[in-house]
């Protein structure tokens, strides 16, 4: 990679990474509603491998959910000592979301760029309104049993995984929905999101490990090089955004949330479209 290349690489990496670690904190999300789009852009004008297609999105999901392994442990961390985290719920739905992160990367590699992109995007914008809406839960409405929790903690795992934009997007309004405290929620999504991005990062290793061995750089579909610069910036800054995150009030966390993924999905669905026609 020219001189050039390398400096530009790394500045947007760094910038990706301390945008996504103070996402992270703030919102639970694992920073990867900043890091996909921003890897895709970064993949699409081979400044980094040369991708085309559906493996620039494969390789910018994988990669995300590497980081979420450095930015969510950061987060966790500082979520478990300021004592948000509802550890009945991490010990209950954890498994699940393990099995289903660790297959989303065989579903997703057999999906088109177009379909991969359609599916996200309308997931996030349908989660998006609820979010921004005035709806509350009933308020009787408490956790589910085992069957339920098993169905939804694995779609949350493989939505997660599928879009490697970490488990805050699903485990957030699950847990608001079953009337858990945004800021509980916030906590306990962030500690669910590191084994999550273990589970999916192991994954889309293996589902990749035939495809990208010549790539310099490139281990299955996780580009290690962006991994270690996001991530290194990303753990510093998640801190800051959890401690942001306790100073706000709920429903103000709730409507940026919504407002972050409106922006998201709104962006990945008008590419999706512009790949179709």
């Amino acid at each position: 990679m020219p001189d050039i290349f390398f400096t530009l690489f790394t500045l947007f990496c760094l910038l990706l990474g301390c945008i996504a670690g103070f996402l992270g904190g703030l919102l639970g999300i694992g920073g990867g509603v900043v890091i996909v789009p921003g890897l895709i852009l970064l993949l699409s004008y081979q400044i980094t491998p040369d991708l085309e297609g559906a493996a620039v999105v494969l390789t910018a999901v994988a990669s995300s959910l590497a980081t979420i392994i450095f930015t969510s442990a950061s987060a966790a961390y500082t979520q478990i000592k300021a004592g948000y985290v509802v550890w009945p719920v991490v010990k209950k739905w954890a498994l699940f979301l393990v099995i289903g992160s660790l297959f989303s990367s065989q579903i997703a590699s057999g999906m088109s760029e177009q379909v991969l992109r359609m599916c996200i995007g309308t997931f996030l914008f349908t989660v998006s309104l609820v979010m921004l809406s005035r709806w509350s839960p009933v308020a009787h409405r408490k956790l589910p049993g085992w069957p339920l929790t098993a169905t939804v903690a694995t779609g949350a795992g493989l939505v997660s995984g599928i879009a490697g934009i970490g488990g805050g997007n699903v485990v957030v309004p699950s847990l608001i929905y079953f009337n858990t405290p945004p800021h509980n929620a916030t906590a306990t999504a962030s500690t669910l999101g590191f084994p999550i991005a273990i589970a999916g990062t192991i994954g889309y290793v293996l589902s990749g490990w035939e495809i990208n061995q010549h790539v310099p750089g490139m281990v299955g579909y996780v580009y290690w090089p962006a991994v270690l610069i996001i991530a290194t910036a990303s753990f510093i800054t998640a801190p800051l955004g959890v401690k942001v995150a306790h100073r706000v009030k709920q429903h103000t966390l709730r409507r940026y949330f919504g407002m972050l993924l409106v922006i998201v999905s709104v962006r990945m669905l008008f590419r999706a479209l512009s790949i179709t026609t």
